[in-house]
């Protein structure tokens, strides 16, 4: 499986698209409603087939839920149903059941196997409608589901998810291994002896942010111009969005031309966030881990995930001798087994590649050695 993004030309036919996610906000908020009133009255959670039937029941009798297709509407009950059943299995760890949505914020639909048909080039039919995208790659497979986004500027994207049948096996080419450690003032450390810092997009953005949030809310509510400073302050946000994503796509094919094997630590990034705030926002670890997935796997290489609770910063990397503790403030310390001078994170980085190394198969250790040593040669 694999999920493809394409934006839709602007034009002025796309209003039926973005009556259809208005259409959707409303049937989901009903469905919340009539969850609620049911649990309420019978003390029973509502099953999912009968709020189908039911939903399907007064689409007939409005004609403004029937711009939804009935598989978009299906899949909001399925949606709604897999976010209690998510709630009934983690609240005690915090998890809220769904709410209510605002429908001017309300984001997408999404189709199964009907209600759409690619034409050919860059032309798609969704409903009775012919729509032209952005042909920037060309779709290999079957597609399963499509989902049309609307983001808070009012553009529109298409997303494919695709069930291709090639699957991509694993090429060694450089036959090199690398550990990789996470900090807060070095983006990435490499066991390889080389770092890469932070652009810290959102910090560098700060300030055009802030002058745009005080112009949006000096504005009248409801007022045109008050729409005006909300559209400017999100394209401010989509401009650091953007830029990161940029270089996050540019850094994963770097690490993974250079590395066929990388190694990384499995993180805990709500306890991160709950602990250093916008600081963890702004380096955004777990959207970068996502992207390099992508990229590794589309080239044939290797991303493992160390275990979360190996102590890879106090271990020693010359004799594995572990400490009791060390504090977050402590950059560089000395080993007391074997006078070491450590530092900090590349000493961390060292400690996961190798025991990433350690969780290969024999054959993937000699192959990557074999050709370590012909490189070397």
């Amino acid at each position: 499986m694999k999920t493809l993004k394409f934006k839709l030309y602007q034009h002025k036919r796309n209003r039926y698209l973005k009556r259809s996610i208005n259409a959707s906000g409303v049937i989901y908020n009903h469905a919340i409603a009539l969850h609620k009133r049911y649990y309420r009255m019978w003390g029973k959670y509502l099953n999912c087939a009968k709020l189908q039937k039911h939903i399907a029941k007064l689409r007939k009798r409005n004609p403004f839920w029937q711009l939804v297709g009935s598989q978009a509407v299906q899949d909001i009950c399925q949606r709604i149903d897999k976010a209690y059943q998510l709630f009934f299995k983690h609240h005690k760890k915090g998890v809220r059941p769904p709410g209510f949505k605002k429908v001017k914020k309300y984001k997408s639909f999404t189709l199964k196997q009907a209600g759409y048909k690619f034409l050919g080039g860059n032309r798609i039919k969704i409903g009775n409608r012919v729509y032209q995208y952005w042909n920037s790659r060309k779709i290999e497979g079957t597609v399963k589901t499509l989902t049309i986004k609307r983001t808070p500027l009012g553009e529109l994207f298409m997303v494919a998810v695709i069930d291709s049948t090639l699957e991509p096996q694993i090429k060694t080419t450089t036959g090199k291994i690398a550990g990789f450690d996470f900090g807060l003032k070095t983006f990435l450390t490499c066991s390889e002896e080389f770092k890469i810092e932070s652009p810290q997009f959102l910090k560098a953005a700060l300030n055009n942010i802030c002058k745009a949030s005080r112009h949006h809310s000096k504005k009248l509510k409801g007022s045109n111009n008050r729409e005006q400073a909300r559209k400017c302050l999100v394209r401010q946000y989509e401009a650091v969005s953007n830029r990161r994503r940029d270089w996050f796509w540019k850094l994963a094919h770097d690490l993974t031309s250079k590395f066929d094997v990388l190694c990384f630590e499995t993180l805990n990034l709500k306890g991160m966030q709950r602990l250093w705030g916008r600081k963890i926002g702004d380096l955004a670890l777990g959207e970068f881990l996502e992207i390099l997935e992508w990229v590794a796997k589309k080239k044939g290489k290797q991303v493992i995930y160390i275990d979360p609770w190996y102590p890879s910063t106090k271990t020693c990397s010359c004799c594995g001798h572990v400490l009791n503790s060390l504090d977050l403030s402590v950059r560089r310390w000395r080993c007391p087994s074997c006078q070491s001078v450590n530092d900090r994170d590349e000493n961390a980085s060292i400690n996961i590649k190798r025991v990433g190394s350690s969780t290969l198969g024999v054959g993937d250790v000699r192959q990557c050695n074999n050709l370590q040593s012909l490189s070397d040669a």
